[in-house]
């Protein structure tokens, strides 16, 4: 039997609320940020319905890593923009309020002040590697702020939805398709 104690600083009801409500007015003020600086066009970008060109940049990065071993290297680039528009069309059927939070989640993910604390990703998106973006997801995911549990199951849902949602993608997975009827 192991003896080994973990002496961490304790974290109080208190605390967390604190800690919680402060994350909260981060994201929040971050959000509101974003809009008012014109960081958050409400214009989609060209050929797509809901996401707007901002968002491109980001998920051009965050699909890659998400998928990487469910589609050869050669045919990533396609799959990539496959999701994308997987995760338009999948924007367009959700809630006008569940639209609002991830148009937010992808503004503070856009925003530089807000996307270097969040992510460790200081520079731009389209200069971020695949280490620097699972890294990222990783932080996230392992978060003691369940905000961003939040936002990285958000992501990871988006993502799973919109490539798995392709036929393309259910060869790997050893899935035959719908039955023909």
């Amino acid at each position: 039997m192991s003896t080994d104690t973990f002496d961490a600083p304790g974290l109080s009801r208190r605390g967390l609320l604190k800690v919680g409500l402060l994350g909260t007015a981060f994201l929040a003020t971050a959000g509101v940020t974003a809009t008012l600086s014109g960081c958050s066009a409400s214009v989609p970008a060209s050929g797509l319905s809901t996401l707007r060109a901002s968002d491109l940049p980001f998920l051009r990065a965050l699909i890659p890593v998400i998928i990487d071993g469910a589609v050869s290297a050669e045919k990533m680039s396609a799959a990539v923009e496959q999701s994308i528009r997987g995760i338009d069309y999948s924007l367009t059927r959700f809630s006008p309020e569940m639209q609002k939070l991830t148009v937010q989640l992808f503004d503070v993910l856009a925003l530089g002040l807000t996307r270097g604390p969040l992510t460790g990703v200081w520079g731009s998106w389209e200069n971020a590697s695949a280490a620097q973006v699972s890294a990222f997801l990783s932080r996230w995911q392992n978060s003691s702020i369940s905000l961003l549990k939040l936002g990285h199951a958000s992501l990871l849902q988006l993502v799973m939805l919109a490539w798995y949602g392709q036929p393309e993608s259910w060869a790997h997975c050893g899935y035959p398709g719908p039955p023909k009827v």
